[in-house]
């Protein structure tokens, strides 16, 4: 669901194309119920429709027992552009990605990203099945794992990553709304309790980890509706096996517009949330000293007939993807309760807070 920056990239595709001829409009594939998704082809890039991204996010333990949560992110744009330019570096692709650690002890996010040119082998997303890299940032996948191998300015992440359950096909057998109008859709999948192990380097140190991630991939060419102005989503592991996805769009005035989720019980049961199902209740709030944005941090989430209290695992996970995505965003580990009772970890992702989402 991760489409706080389609405004964003959509300013980076123009300011890459800036020096491309223009072509008449370029017509992108909708995304309609009834498609049966087809794996493996279907974990791989999609290039046709216009965005599309492949998200993991978890919990960490070291050798010594501090908890981390980590984010590993590639988008991939395709924009609107000629479609004859023969040059290797005409952008008939743009990848971006996105890492983070947080990192409680420290009291600290370590973050970096990156933009290119799918070109020349620097950047790129296969098709086929999830190959994904720009520079020496890739994200892999084999019949039953998926690598992730980051190396950013200050940290890095080697981490190998185990299906231990079958995959979530969210919304109508893979097809999400995402709004009243039926074209306000994604193919989106998620694959939850990821058993990882590898190691995490901060300032050069390395240290062993293992620990619980989440898997989304999307793919859609419009996403959101004009009156939408950000969201809050939440994937969560929960310990007895089960997991839950759900989310909630906001409207200009910050209402609800829409929401939806997936629920899948211990016993491999699975649930698809209606949006008058899922209410997300904000609860305590944080304000970023360095933008100025305040979040609500604390959530009481309904979705069904589960209730979740959110606490996350450190305040100050704001990323600042300005530099790649023109977008300010709290991306952040979180720990799910009930009664005063740990029920499981996740991630949580809050967009629009510091200004509507501007849609291309």
């Amino acid at each position: 669901m991760r489409s706080w920056l389609l405004c964003a990239l959509s300013c980076a595709a123009m300011l890459w194309a800036s020096t491309e001829p223009r072509a008449a409009e370029t017509v992108y594939p909708q995304v309609t119920p009834g498609l049966a998704l087809q794996f493996p082809r279907d974990h791989g890039s999609h290039p046709d429709f216009r965005l599309e991204w492949w998200y993991l996010t978890g919990w960490l333990q070291t050798a010594d027992g501090q908890p981390l949560g980590f984010q590993v992110t590639f988008f991939r744009l395709r924009p609107t552009l000629a479609s004859g330019n023969p040059s290797a570096f005409a952008p008939t692709q743009l990848l971006i990605a996105h890492a983070a650690i947080s990192d409680p002890a420290r009291g600290r996010l370590w973050s970096d990203q990156r933009i290119a040119r799918a070109a020349l082998n620097l950047a790129g997303a296969a098709e086929g099945d999830t190959n994904v890299w720009l520079d020496r940032w890739r994200l892999t996948r084999e019949p039953s794992q998926y690598h992730a191998r980051i190396e950013a300015s200050d940290f890095a992440l080697a981490l190998t990553l185990e299906t231990t359950q079958p995959m979530l096909l969210n919304g109508e057998r893979g097809y999400s709304r995402k709004g009243p109008q039926p074209q306000s859709a994604s193919y989106y999948y998620s694959l939850p309790q990821l058993r990882v192990a590898g190691s995490v380097t901060r300032d050069g140190r390395a240290t062993t980890v293992s620990g619980l991630a989440w898997l989304d991939h999307e793919w859609s060419s419009e996403y959101l509706e004009p009156r939408a102005a950000g969201w809050d989503w939440v994937g969560l592991n929960l310990d007895d096996g089960s997991a839950l996805m759900a989310f909630r769009i906001r409207d200009r005035d910050g209402r609800n517009f829409w929401a939806g989720g997936t629920w899948r019980d211990a016993a491999g049961r699975t649930e698809v949330l209606r949006p008058e199902a899922v209410q997300f209740m904000p609860g305590r709030r944080w304000r970023s000293l360095r933008t100025g944005i305040e979040y609500p941090v604390e959530w009481t989430l309904q979705a069904g007939s589960q209730r979740f209290e959110l606490q996350p695992l450190l305040d100050d996970q704001e990323s600042d993807s300005r530099a790649t995505t023109g977008a300010v965003y709290w991306e952040g580990a979180v720990i799910a309760n009930r009664d005063g009772r740990r029920l499981g970890r996740g991630y949580l992702e809050l967009t629009g807070y510091g200004s509507p989402l501007r849609l291309p």
